[in-house]
C-alpha cells in the first residue's frame, strides 16, 4: 500500500516559522546584550561548548561508521564554520541588530553562486538576475562612498560567505550521513576549532554570563528544531517569506531595547535581498527541481 504524502498545513508552517524567527532574534539580542564584556572568540566557544549538552539524544546516530572522505569533509566544514561563527560574534559587537540580520540574508545568494560553480547546477537567467538584485540590496545596506564601511560590515560579508561554504559541504554530505550526525559533527568540530581562539583571549566569565550564553545555545537549538517543523508542515514558498519578520523584529528590538536608530536604508536593502531569495525559491518550487539555495535564512550559530 502506497504511503500517502503528508498534507500541507500552511498555517502550522507559518506559526512554526514565527517561533523560529523569535528564537533567532533572541539569540542576536542576548549576544548583543553581552556585548564586548566577553571577548567574541570566548563567547562563541562557550556558546558551542555549553550547547554540547543537546548532543546527548543524538549519541546513537554516531555508531554508524564514517568514511575517510566524510571525516575530511566534516573537518573542513568545522574549520570554515568556525571562522563564520567568529566573524558573526565579532560583528555583533560592532553593528546594530538590524544590519547583522539584514546582511545574514546574503548567505543563500552565495550558496546559489557556489552551487553553480562547484555542484554543477545550471544558473538560469532568472536566477542570475535575482542574484544581481540581491547584491544590489547589499550595496543599499553598505552604501560604499556614502558612509564608512566598518570592520563589522566586512566581518558580516565574510560570515555569510563562510556559512554558505559550510552549507554546501553539508549538502554534499547529506547523501552519506544522517542529519543528526551532520549537526552533531558540526557542533563538535566547531567547539574544537574555537578552543584555541578562546584560550588566546580568555577572561574568566561570571555565572551570569555563562547563563546568558547557555540561553543562546538553547534558543539556537530551539530555532533549528522549530524551523524543521515548519518545513515539514508547509512548502518553503509559504514559510520563507515569514523569515523577513526577523528583520522587522531586529529593527524594533534594536530601537526599543538598545537605543539603536532605525536605518531605512538597511530595512530597504534587507527587503531587496529577501525578495530576491524568495523569488529564487519560488522558481525552484515551480520548476520542481531540488532547491540548492538554503531555505533557512536564520542565524547559523
Amino acid at each position: 500500500m502506497a504511503v500517502q504524502p503528508t498534507p500541507d498545513r500552511p498555517l502550522a508552517g507559518v506559526l512554526w516559522m514565527l517561533f523560529t524567527g523569535a528564537n533567532f532574534v533572541a539569540v542576536t539580542a542576548i549576544v548583543k546584550h553581552i556585548g564586548a564584556s566577553v571577548p567574541a572568540a570566548e563567547a562563541a566557544f562557550l556558546r558551542y561548548a555549553l550547547g554540547l549538552v543537546f548532543l546527548l539524544p543524538m549519541l546513537k546516530a554516531f555508531r554508524a561508521p564514517i568514511s575517510k572522505r566524510g571525516l575530511a569533509l566534516f573537518g573542513v566544514r568545522g574549520a570554515v564554520h568556525t571562522l563564520g561563527v567568529l566573524l558573526w560574534f565579532y560583528a555583533m559587537t560592532k553593528l546594530p541588530l538590524a544590519e547583522v540580520t539584514a546582511m545574514n540574508y546574503l548567505s543563500p545568494v552565495y550558496v546559489t553562486i557556489g552551487a553553480a560553480l562547484f555542484l554543477g547546477e545550471t544558473l538560469a537567467l532568472r536566477r542570475i538576475l535575482a542574484v544581481g538584485v540581491a547584491l544590489c540590496g547589499a550595496l543599499i545596506i553598505l552604501r560604499p562612498g556614502f558612509r564608512e564601511i566598518s570592520d563589522g560590515h566586512v566581518a558580516m560579508l565574510g560570515t555569510a560567505l563562510f556559512f554558505a561554504v559550510s552549507y554546501l559541504i553539508a549538502k554534499a554530505m547529506s547523501a552519506e550521513a544522517s542529519p543528526a550526525v551532520i549537526v552533531g559533527m558540526l557542533s563538535v568540530t566547531v567547539t574544537i576549532g574555537l578552543a584555541p581562539f578562546a584560550w588566546a583571549v580568555w577572561v574568566p566569565p561570571t555565572g551570569a554570563q555563562l547563563g546568558w550564553l547557555f540561553l543562546v545555545a538553547c534558543f539556537a537549538t530551539a530555532g533549528h528544531f522549530t524551523m524543521t517543523l515548519a518545513f515539514q508542515a508547509a512548502p518553503v514558498t509559504v514559510t520563507q517569506p515569514v523569515t523577513f519578520l526577523q528583520l522587522v523584529w531586529a529593527v524594533s528590538l534594536g530601537a526599543l531595547v538598545f537605543g539603536e536608530p532605525v536605518d531605512g536604508w538597511v530595512v530597504l536593502g534587507g527587503a531587496v535581498i529577501m525578495g530576491a531569495v524568495s523569488f529564487i525559491t519560488w522558481r525552484e518550487h515551480r520548476l520542481k527541481r531540488r532547491a540548492l539555495t538554503p531555505v533557512d535564512l536564520a542565524t547559523k550559530v
